[in-house]
């Protein structure tokens, strides 16, 4: 039989190693180990900085119904929250930096980031006047998890395991099917294809942005070559009025989608009702609002089948449990809008959840310090890192870093 000293040596040295690998220290080189307690460990929060990375080439310019994107050099900030234990926590930044830098920081400063509840407070409520929202909850929710994954990298284990595991294994789709200058009917067709041969079984694609009939093509052409057996979702960026929306869904109805994504403006809580009412295709809203107070509003309004608020945006982990929590109270399931690296953990964790985004056109050629989860058979596995499991690898930060 093995000592129990013996066991507690061995954890500390499994723990050891993982924050060395967290902070880029080298075999030999000693970093903190927390104290086996009963209580939250004594680790205390000190300082946040931004890690800035640009990698080479252009990300292309494309469009969804309302807006046109990319265009410039690819890259990466992540949020990098201090300890003093050596523990750096890491999300990938949303918002404005200067909202944490000069607002949040001082807030957080000092605290024990295992008191995690706490702090979300007492970040939110610091900006009670005026009413936190937009920008603000970006920045708690980015803040946030950076925390959850202290926590996680403190106790060794992947933060769905800190949270309370659901499941190992998640359903992912991926997103794409922008407009694009020169892409023609036939290459959105191909790139769908694709994704399904890297081991997608749900695809979505953007409507909304060209004439009715043009998009109802599009939509058959991608039906007709991704065939019968796979998902097929569809987003209209909030572009129509509600009597638009439901004239277009009645159009591709036919064509057997599983969900409609934002099809009226965000504000426009009792059209949204009004498109579900009048359709068989699941209507899915809710990314463009914040905390569990923006949607008990579209709950109550019978918006949505499906809630699609972003995981970050919406405040993060520690606000997103409780968001899950009130929609399975209206027995709606949640599949988070945005970053998966940020949503796959909380998803992991819920027994509500349906599927995750994911962006395998841009975060496989454009981001090369995160590769893609693999999928296989329309599915993943959720990391089993310490933490979040975002840490860039140190060669890649020493050679893509920007001041």
């Amino acid at each position: 039989m093995h000592h129990p000293t013996a066991r507690v040596a061995r954890r500390d040295m499994i723990k050891l190693a993982g924050v060395s690998a967290a902070l880029g220290l080298s075999a030999g080189v000693q970093a903190p180990v927390l104290a086996q307690t009963s209580s939250p460990p004594p680790i205390h929060i000190t300082d946040v900085k931004f890690l800035r990375l640009r990698f080479p080439g252009q990300v292309p310019r494309r469009r969804n119904a309302i807006l046109w994107s990319g265009g410039g050099p690819p890259g990466m900030t992540q949020l990098e929250v201090y300890t003093d234990q050596g523990i750096v926590g890491r999300s990938i930044l949303h918002g404005f930096p200067e909202i944490i830098e000069k607002r949040l920081a001082p807030v957080i400063r000092g605290e024990n980031p295992f008191y995690i509840e706490r702090i979300w407070d007492r970040m939110y409520r610091f900006w009670r006047k005026p009413v936190a929202k937009g920008s603000v909850i970006e920045a708690i929710g980015t803040v946030d998890i950076a925390l959850w994954d202290i926590v996680g990298k403190a106790l060794n284990k992947p933060v769905y395991q800190v949270l309370g595991a659901f499941t190992d294994r998640i359903r992912v789709y991926a997103a794409g099917g922008y407009y694009e200058e020169g892409k023609s009917i036939s290459d959105l067709a191909r790139e769908m294809e694709e994704y399904v041969r890297q081991g997608f079984r749900a695809v979505k694609m953007k409507v909304g942005g060209e004439p009715f009939g043009v998009d109802v093509e599009r939509v058959r052409a991608v039906r007709e070559a991704i065939g019968p057996d796979v998902d097929l979702l569809i987003d209209a960026n909030n572009k129509w009025n509600a009597y638009e929306a439901i004239r277009f869904g009645r159009a591709v109805e036919k064509y057997h989608l599983f969900w409609f994504e934002e099809p009226v403006e965000p504000d426009d809580f009792q059209g949204c009702a009004e498109v579900r009412q009048a359709l068989d295709i699941p209507i899915v809203a809710g990314e463009n609002e914040f905390t569990r107070w923006g949607c008990r509003e579209l709950l109550e309004a019978r918006s949505a089948d499906i809630l699609n608020l972003d995981t970050v945006l919406a405040g993060g982990i520690t606000e997103y449990r409780k968001i899950a929590a009130l929609a399975s109270a209206y027995h709606v399931p949640v599949a988070p809008h945005g970053n998966p690296f940020m949503a796959v953990h909380l998803l992991a964790s819920l027994p509500n959840a349906l599927i995750m985004e994911t962006y395998p056109a841009i975060e496989s050629k454009y981001n090369l310090a995160l590769p893609l989860f693999p999928v296989k058979d329309g599915y993943i596995q959720v990391p089993d890192k310490p933490g979040i499991g975002i840490d860039p690898d140190p060669e890649i930060v020493k050679k893509y870093r920007i001041s």
